[in-house]
């Protein structure tokens, strides 16, 4: 079986948590580094969530903590939609017992990487400041990385989503606007594919929910998560999307854009050019059945898991 090396930079986060739970028991993955950043919640928060979610399945990965706020303007969360905790409807404990190594995020990352054959693939879940401050102290990693995998950026139309704005991108443009410059491949995963094309339907996530232990904390995290935007009940699985495109790259469609973003007047705004020329692969396209089944067969082969805390 082929492995698919990665850095998963993160803000856990409902969508982040999700993730990670069908991230951590890939066979086809090999996490070489989590790092955390400030985003959802503070990096407090992030990386005491990452940190219980690594104690809640048992299993030893090395966390190191990244920027506790932007490149240059102030620390901005989505606590409104995530939950103060960051967690959805599930309360995490104050503490957890992984800790963070002391090395921090991107001294960490530049490590790995050059230990790397090239063939490591850091997936961006939250704002690029750990990424960008990478590539800015440490300009020769640039050769070591293959692509880099994103969720963020709104180049289509997204109920709520005013100008074409997604968190991720807003909450630190600058450090995006260096990634986009850095000539390293870029794929993006933008918040459609999470809202439109990958979401969870009511039903789905009620299924989950009587699944098994690992279904049921998921939908207890989803009960409090549900889009506001649209006329029905759904689950957006916008980080989700990102791991799946790594691994499951053959569900996806996609256009190669040139894509710049506003750090001025609309700050965080992307603006995309389609053309065969562009610095990003942008996903467009989902086979959504076969996605949603193999979602469904990820969280049931997890049904051996039972939870100490």
């Amino acid at each position: 079986m082929k492995k698919f090396k990665t850095i998963i930079d993160t803000d856990p986060g409902v969508d982040d948590s999700a993730c990670l739970t069908l991230a951590f028991f890939d066979e086809a993955l090999e996490i070489k580094l989590l790092t955390t950043i400030s985003g959802n919640v503070s990096l407090e928060k992030c990386t005491r969530n990452l940190c219980h979610l690594l104690d809640k399945y048992k299993i030893d990965l090395p966390v190191a903590m990244g920027a506790e706020k932007p490149l240059v303007r102030n620390v901005k969360t989505a606590t409104y939609i995530h939950s103060e905790n960051g967690m959805g409807g599930y309360i995490p404990p104050k503490t957890a017992k992984h800790k963070p190594i002391a090395e921090n995020a991107v001294d960490a990352m530049y490590r790995v990487l050059s230990e790397g054959d090239g063939d490591i693939v850091p997936l961006v879940l939250g704002p690029h400041t750990n990424i960008a401050t990478l590539i800015t102290k440490y300009p020769d990693i640039v050769k070591k990385i293959p692509k880099i995998i994103f969720m963020g950026g709104s180049p289509f139309d997204v109920p709520g989503f005013t100008n074409h704005i997604s968190f991720n991108i807003s909450s630190d443009p600058e450090a995006f606007d260096i990634v986009l410059k850095s000539g390293i491949p870029l794929v993006m995963i933008p918040y459609d594919m999470g809202r439109k094309l990958s979401y969870l339907p009511e039903k789905f996530v009620y299924k989950l929910r009587d699944m098994n232990e690992v279904g049921g904390f998921l939908y207890q995290m989803y009960s409090t998560y549900w889009e506001p935007k649209f006329d029905d009940k759904r689950i957006a699985m916008n980080d989700s999307c990102a791991y799946m495109y790594l691994v499951h790259q053959e569900l996806f469609s996609c256009r190669r854009a040139l894509v710049t973003v506003d750090t001025t007047d609309t700050p965080g705004k992307t603006f995309v050019e389609f053309n065969r020329k562009g610095n990003v692969w942008i996903t467009v396209g989902l086979r959504r059945r076969k996605f949603l089944r193999i979602i469904e067969n990820k969280v049931r082969a997890l049904g051996h898991i039972k939870f100490d805390v």
